[in-house]
């Protein structure tokens, strides 16, 4: 069993009088964390499941009486998938404010209704994000050797528990189609009035292609037959579900710095790689570099969350084609970190240096990769 790392977070907060929202793609291992959790509490938790249409009525009476007759003997309350739940923010609000001891734990596979559900809740939430398996979980099941014997797959296939713990390749090539075609755009068209939902895969083609450049909206916009607005809306919609997220430019000290573009990832390599159906080996792939630096950024992500880090990340570039692939600013202080799968020297481009000489400067390859990301 991989036991995630924020099952030790939320188990530590289960006696606090708080609502924890946990958000995530779906089946990253959101039910499965809370099964653990589950089974730990025992009699003392109450499960509900919010796609449900008899938990949906069980709750439409916002009462309090209605509430304490449902959690009596409970102590911790999980809604699963809670965005099904009409006006789940205030009933949460309702509970947690008259009936104590509780800790109510709402999970989300988007972030539609977050701020809506949220509204009602400040200052009485924890939020948590559970991405794809980290590599940081794996340590406890795999030796160095392993490890490194395991990278490519996880380049190709990413890091969906089903796909992790899976051993066939075809059957990893299976699950990761049937994921992107049947789950992974869920949300958006059930939550979303989309006109025409070819677009959304449309448009997540043409961002793995492009994986890790700059991605002009005008552009994506000509090549898609939609206005600039739309196509805004879509990647939008696409990051509230945890497919993609983006990247902003970093400037601070020079003119010539790039800022108003940004660069677009995803948060699962397979997700990447089954969007264009290219399973293929590193070895006759042209895209290695965007795989390595989309696993490396994304784990890394994972990382800063899982401990805490809160890092502001951008990438860095100038019109003159001097870049970084990654910047992180804390407090002040600024680091930059430069992907490379082969074991090329790389130094820190002139302009970066001589505009920020108190950064730091590191290059993130096959050798100095483990450490920055566990």
């Amino acid at each position: 069993m991989i036991t995630r790392f924020l099952f030790e977070n939320i188990e530590n907060e289960l006696s606090r009088q708080k609502v924890t929202l946990l958000l995530g793609a779906r089946r990253v291992g959101k039910t499965e964390l809370l099964q653990d959790i589950n089974q730990k509490i025992g009699s003392k938790c109450l499960w509900l499941n919010g796609e449900d249409a008899d938990v949906q009525q069980l709750l439409e009476e916002r009462s309090i009486a209605n509430y304490k007759r449902l959690l009596q003997g409970h102590e911790l309350l999980i809604i699963d998938e809670a965005q099904f739940v009409p006006d789940m923010g205030r009933k949460a609000k309702l509970m947690i404010d008259e009936i104590k001891p509780l800790h109510i734990i709402l999970t989300g596979s988007s972030a539609f209704d977050i701020a809506e559900m949220g509204e009602p809740l400040v200052g009485r939430t924890i939020t948590h994000y559970l991405y794809p398996i980290s590599q940081g979980e794996l340590m406890a099941q795999e030796n160095a050797l392993q490890t490194k014997q395991h990278l490519e797959e996880r380049l190709i296939y990413g890091s969906y528990p089903e796909v992790v713990t899976t051993i066939d390749l075809q059957e990893k090539q299976r699950y990761l189609t049937d994921l992107v075609n049947t789950y992974l755009l869920k949300d958006i068209l059930v939550f979303e009035n989309i006109k025409n939902p070819q677009k959304l895969r449309d448009i997540l083609q043409l961002l793995a292609y492009q994986l890790g450049g700059e991605v002009s909206l005008d552009e994506l916009g000509r090549q898609l037959g939609m206005s600039k607005n739309t196509v805004e809306r879509y990647l939008d919609l696409l990051s509230k579900v945890f497919v993609i997220y983006k990247r902003s430019g970093y400037s601070k000290n020079l003119r010539k710095e790039i800022v108003k573009s940004n660069r677009w990832y995803f948060v699962d390599n397979g997700i990447r790689n089954a969007i264009i159906n290219n399973y293929a080996p590193l070895a006759v792939r042209q895209d290695v570099g965007m795989l390595w630096e989309n696993y490396a950024l994304s784990e890394r992500i994972k990382r800063n969350e899982y401990k805490g880090e809160n890092f502001k990340s951008y990438f860095w570039r100038t019109y003159d084609q001097q870049e970084i692939d990654l910047i992180e600013e804390k407090n002040g202080s600024i680091n930059a970190f430069e992907m490379k799968w082969k074991q090329d020297k790389s130094k820190v481009p002139v302009a970066f240096a001589k505009a920020y000489p108190e950064a730091g400067f590191k290059v993130i390859n096959q050798d100095s990769y483990l450490g920055w990301i566990i």
